[in-house]
């Protein structure tokens, strides 16, 4: 079962910029569907971003042009650079991997919480 560790998060001000850590171990990030999820407290875990194997990337309308999502194969690790940031972006995000036998993103890392301040 592929284990997945995210870091990078911390305490920024609006309009600052992130770059958030997934590194897997147990498994190979080539073999999976990456995806970064975010959750505000008393709201649903949402959709970030997302690097599928073929390096197919896809994001939430909300993140598009600020947010970017890379593997680094080598290194088995999935980044999450985030720029102008803002207050709503607050949350823990979650490193998600999807395998080809799914639909469904079954791996699920830690979390690591990013607060925006206005």
């Amino acid at each position: 079962q592929v284990q997945l560790v995210e870091s990078g998060g911390g305490l920024v001000q609006a309009g600052g910029s992130l770059r958030l850590s997934c590194a897997a171990s147990g498994g190979t990030i080539s073999d999976y569907d990456m995806a970064w999820f975010r959750q505000a407290p008393g709201k649903e875990r949402m959709f970030v971003a997302s690097t599928w194997r073929i390096l197919r990337t896809s994001y939430a309308d909300s993140v598009k042009g600020r947010f970017t999502i890379s593997r680094d194969n080598p290194k088995n690790t999935v980044y999450l650079q985030m720029s102008s940031l803002k207050p709503d972006d607050t949350a823990v995000y979650y490193c998600a991997a999807r395998n080809r036998d799914s639909s469904n993103y079954t791996y699920w890392g830690q979390g690591t919480q990013v607060t925006v301040t206005s």
